[in-house]
C-alpha cells in the first residue's frame, strides 16, 4: 500500500479517537464556560497532499466529519463543518500559492510549507471552520455574541493543540 495512502489512514483514525475521546471531555464539568471545544480533527483535511482532487478531499471531510458525529452524538455538524472546510480548503490554497506554483506531491506541513505560511492557512480554514460549527450548533444568528466568543474560545485553544500535535509528530509525507 502506498505510504501516504497509510499516513492518511493513520491520521484519519488518530485525530478521531483523539478528537472523541480525549478533547470530548475537556470542557465537561465547566458548565459556568461553556464556550471552550477543542476541534483538531480538520487537521486531517488541512494536511490531505495537494494533488488530491476536490471531490475526493470533500468526501474525505464528510467521512471523518460523520465520524466525530457518532462519537458526539451530533446529527451532522461535524460533518457539514467538515464539508464546508473541505470545499474552503481548494480556495484558501489557491490565495497562498507560491509564485512558481506548489509541488504537488507534498502535503502542506510547516516542514514543507514553513511556519508563516503553514499558520496562516491554518488559521484562516480553522477560524472558518469554527465558526460554521458554532454557528449551525446554534441554528440561529440570534446568539451572535455567545456564538462570536465560542468562536474566538475555541479557535485559540485548537490553533495551541493543532501546532502542539505538528511540533510533536512533524509529518513529512
Amino acid at each position: 500500500m502506498n505510504n501516504i495512502v497509510v499516513v492518511n489512514v493513520l491520521r484519519f483514525v488518530g485525530l478521531v479517537l483523539l478528537q472523541g475521546l480525549v478533547f470530548k471531555n475537556i470542557g465537561v464539568g465547566w458548565e459556568s464556560f461553556p464556550y471552550l471545544h477543542i476541534i483538531v480533527f480538520p487537521l486531517f483535511i488541512l494536511l490531505l497532499p495537494l494533488r488530491t482532487p476536490k471531490t475526493l478531499v470533500i468526501f474525505l471531510s464528510f467521512l471523518i466529519g460523520i465520524s466525530v458525529d457518532f462519537l458526539y452524538d451530533t446529527l451532522g455538524v461535524h460533518a457539514s463543518a467538515a464539508v464546508f472546510t473541505g470545499f474552503a480548503r481548494s480556495l484558501v490554497l489557491k490565495m497562498f500559492e507560491p509564485r512558481g506554483a506548489y509541488n504537488m506531491s507534498y502535503s502542506p506541513t510547516i516542514a514543507r510549507m514553513g511556519l508563516g505560511w503553514f499558520v496562516q492557512y491554518v488559521a484562516i480554514l480553522m477560524f472558518a471552520h469554527v465558526f460554521f460549527y458554532c454557528s449551525v450548533e446554534a441554528f440561529t444568528f440570534v446568539y451572535i455574541v455567545d456564538i462570536m466568543i465560542k468562536t474566538i474560545v475555541s479557535f485559540l485553544a485548537s490553533m495551541v493543540f493543532i501546532m502542539i500535535f505538528q511540533l510533536l509528530f512533524n509529518p513529512l509525507d
